[in-house]
């Protein structure tokens, strides 16, 4: 806790002395993110920025859940499509998959959620073949 402003000191010299004496210690160092860019810089103003950060931070979707798992499949699918391991590909599936053995034993609410379970050794197969194909493209040779 902050100790109290002493009686007498204004109240700008009084704040502008814990803020040098955190930074000799070295306190602003160890807060996350600490020298890297900000990630907002270049995006446009946006009033509700703050909202929006802590919907995203406590999981929130404004989808009913049925389709908020469609949609988890689908960015699943783009996630194995740029997986650069096969342990990747698996783990993606395999967290997805459990998903969607849930909300097919106990159907979520909204519409119907018409999802199957991904075979995850077809696609990790389909995602050598294309990795294979893209090495292959990258040294010249002709893909089968």
């Amino acid at each position: 806790m902050t100790e109290r402003k002493p009686p007498g000191v204004s109240f700008e010299s009084f704040v502008d002395r814990q803020i040098r004496e955190a930074a000799d210690r070295g306190e602003f160092e160890k807060l996350p993110g600490w020298g890297k860019p900000l990630a907002s810089m270049d995006a446009p103003y946006d009033a509700l920025w703050w909202v929006k950060q802590k919907l995203h931070r406590e999981g929130f979707s404004p989808l009913p859940p049925s389709l908020a798992l469609r949609k988890e499949a689908e960015d699943a699918l783009e996630t194995v499509r740029e997986a650069r391991t096969e342990r990747q590909v698996r783990a993606v599936l395999t967290g997805v998959n459990e998903k969607i053995r849930a909300a097919l034993r106990m159907p979520p609410q909204g519409p119907p959620l018409n999802l199957a379970e991904f075979d995850v050794e077809a696609a990790v197969a389909d995602w050598r073949a294309a990795r294979e194909a893209a090495d292959g493209a990258a040294d010249g040779r002709p893909s089968d």
